[in-house]
């Protein structure tokens, strides 16, 4: 295995009083493991706008960590996307994950709002004008839904990229090589910037399934049978933790340097994939001080 490499995590905002009480257990969980950031999601539509804003402001403050907000253009005026924005920045926050966002409820296609941003570019940009974050995007090693084909989305990211982001992070895949591809991809494309890989810790397989189906992710059959056994044996949180694992080690030997996991606020899985990589909270705390 490679140098320990530095990881973040995302989280979700809670909209019940048990996922408060989750999303605070998971940042516990794993603020020891001192991640290099954490961010925040917003619900599909800007529903969690206010939520978002909560959370993130009370992570930074309670725990001291690094927190990088997602911002989309979803259902909002560029001035009520902006001023979020500011309000993000007179709360300390220097890094948002700026994205175009999911369509809103019902809805089959994102649509821009008539006076909001178009795209992700142009969030992008109006961000890098105010000077005051350092502006993360996602990327898709896999194509997007409303990507025409795979190049698109290099070709998307790097406009991105160009418009002021300075590092990506994945959406979730299954197989190393399917990152890798990408990453070259971008490199052949003049993108230069870091790009992040996406780790989907399986905390269940057919949910994880079902976010693949919506998100492009090709699901291997392989990795679908060895499921459904280890489900009917009774070791599928076993599986799971060698199928990050080896996920994850494989992309370190290949160069990479960063992981960012999706934790879905649920840690266990998330912890001991990170323990296995070499990373303790004793260790981490012992490199701090």
């Amino acid at each position: 295995m490679t140098a320990t490499p530095r990881i973040s995590f995302e989280f979700f905002p809670p909209q019940t009083l048990d996922a408060s009480f989750r999303l605070w257990e998971t940042v516990q969980a794993l603020a020891p493991m001192q991640p290099n950031f954490v961010s925040v999601t917003y619900g599909a539509g800007g529903t969690t706008r206010k939520l978002t804003h909560e959370a993130v402001s009370a992570i930074g403050r309670n725990y001291g960590l690094n927190v990088a907000a997602h911002l989309t253009c979803v259902d909002a005026t560029r001035a009520e996307t902006l001023e979020i924005a500011e309000a993000y920045a007179a709360a300390g926050v220097t890094e948002i994950v700026a994205l175009r966002g999911d369509a809103p409820k019902g809805a089959t296609r994102f649509t821009p709002h008539p006076d909001g941003f178009a795209s992700s570019v142009d969030l992008v940009e109006a961000l890098a004008a105010t000077g005051k974050f350092k502006i993360r995007v996602g990327a898709y090693p896999e194509p997007h839904p409303d990507a025409a084909d795979s190049f698109a989305d290099v070709t998307w990211l790097k406009r991105k990229i160009d418009a002021g982001a300075t590092s990506a992070i994945t959406q979730f895949f299954f197989d190393a090589d399917t990152f890798f591809r990408f990453r070259d991809a971008c490199a052949r494309a003049g993108i230069t910037a870091p790009i992040i890989p996406g780790i989907l810790p399986i905390t269940s397989w057919e949910g994880a399934k079902k976010f693949a189906a919506r998100c492009g992710t090709k699901v291997p059959a392989k990795l679908d049978e060895a499921f459904t056994t280890a489900a009917r044996d009774g070791r599928e949180e076993l599986l799971a933790l060698a199928q990050c694992t080896a996920l994850c080690d494989r992309l370190l030997q290949g160069g990479v340097d960063d992981l960012h996991f999706y934790t879905l606020n649920r840690p266990h899985l998330t912890r001991e994939v990170v323990r296995a990589l070499g990373i303790t909270p004793e260790l981490v705390l012992e490199k701090v001080a």
